[in-house]
């Protein structure tokens, strides 16, 4: 049976998802694998595949893995939270929730019953800002700690850019994310429908939680918003139901903040599969950029593939950060000392209220 040591969290999965493709598995392999050294693995949580879905696509993989990481980690698995046995005492018990949304902030209140003491919530948390200040109030009541996967926050691209930036004045930094899905209506619309809270509440909201970590960018504190008309494209597209959807396809915008701050985001669902920060100078021309994935992070990927075949690509370019927020939550878990750069609630709900502003502003200047 897997028992944390005095200096590791005990870690609680809280939805492991089908191997290769789900989030959480690989969460579950970078600990099993000793990447995330104040982490000990020793509860796996999995409502889904240990009930109706057991039967169906990815049944099959998911109980492999079950059996596999209980012979030989010592894993126990649960079908709930409320399954999970008591925590021991001095034990530091942190719960990882990797299912999805709109799940959450029930799982929050199940985590907290579940003895956890800090929480570690995958972006965007919740799928409203009303109940994320729900979830921090109950958090807090409970002397819970909430810290959130926001990964971009703690990548070597987007530190590099801010040092280079903090060094020429006069300069301004610009955050790129891209997606690689098909410029086309069919991949396009599948892509409105599964993402249906919007670009700005999803694939962008990394780079909102950037902004309001390290830009002071909040609703309160935003002088202007800028919106490059010529780069941003909005649509309205049939998804696989037949309904529509109006999201954008490729956003662009400027924020400048009361208190003197400026920044841009730009966004492309079909942009490809590298991510990076640009800094310029005040002509607009580029001084310095650093990509996601780099040299160095290509030749991990390469291992990873061969690792593990056929998963989701984006687990093996930001693999280095998974661990990274991983082992600073973890190690929160266990000193009690805080995570450095990791994202907060107040972060969380910081981003997602400026994506929920941003949404109808950009919407009406592209109609």
């Amino acid at each position: 049976m897997a028992t944390p040591s005095k200096d590791q969290a005990e870690v609680i999965l809280v939805g492991c998802g089908c191997p290769l493709r789900g989030m959480g598995w690989y969460h579950a392999v970078q600990m099993l694998g000793g990447e995330c050294p104040s982490a000990k693995l020793c509860h796996i949580v999995e409502p889904w595949y240990m009930g109706a879905g057991a039967s169906g696509p990815g049944g099959a993989e998911f109980t492999a893995f079950k059996d596999k990481a209980a012979a030989e980690d010592g894993v126990q698995f649960h079908k709930s939270l409320a399954d999970v046995p008591a925590v021991a005492d001095g034990v530091k018990r942190l719960a990882l929730v990797s299912g999805r949304t709109c799940d959450n902030p029930k799982l929050l209140g199940e985590a907290i019953a579940a003895g956890c003491t800090v929480i570690y919530l995958e972006k965007p948390g919740a799928p409203t800002v009303k109940e994320l200040q729900a979830m921090k109030k109950e958090a807090a009541d409970a002397n819970v700690e909430i810290c959130m996967g926001y990964n971009k926050n703690v990548c070597k691209y987007v530190r590099n850019a801010q040092e280079f930036a903090a060094s020429a004045d006069g300069s301004h930094v610009t955050f790129v994310s891209n997606n690689t899905y098909e410029n086309n209506d069919a991949s396009l619309g599948e892509c409105f429908e599964r993402n249906a809270e919007g670009m700005l509440k999803n694939m962008a909201i990394h780079e909102l939680a950037l902004l309001a970590s390290f830009y002071d960018v909040s609703v309160d504190n935003i002088e202007s918003v800028t919106v490059d008309k010529e780069f941003s494209s909005l649509q309205t597209l049939k998804g696989p139901s037949n309904k529509e959807f109006t999201d954008f396809d490729k956003a662009k915008f400027t924020i400048k903040t009361k208190n003197g701050k400026s920044v841009s985001v730009q966004a492309d669902r079909c942009g490809g599969d590298i991510s990076y920060a640009k800094v310029t100078d005040a002509d607009g021309k580029e001084l310095f950029r650093h990509s996601m994935p780099d040299e160095e992070d290509e030749a991990n990927v390469s291992v990873l593939e061969a690792k593990y075949p056929g998963a989701m690509a984006y687990f093996f370019s930001q693999d280095p950060d998974y661990i990274t927020v991983k082992e600073r939550v973890a190690k929160q878990c266990v000193t009690g000392e805080e995570a450095k750069d990791i994202a907060t609630i107040d972060i969380a709900i910081a981003a997602l209220e400026v994506g929920e502003y941003l949404t109808p502003l950009m919407t009406k200047e592209l109609s």
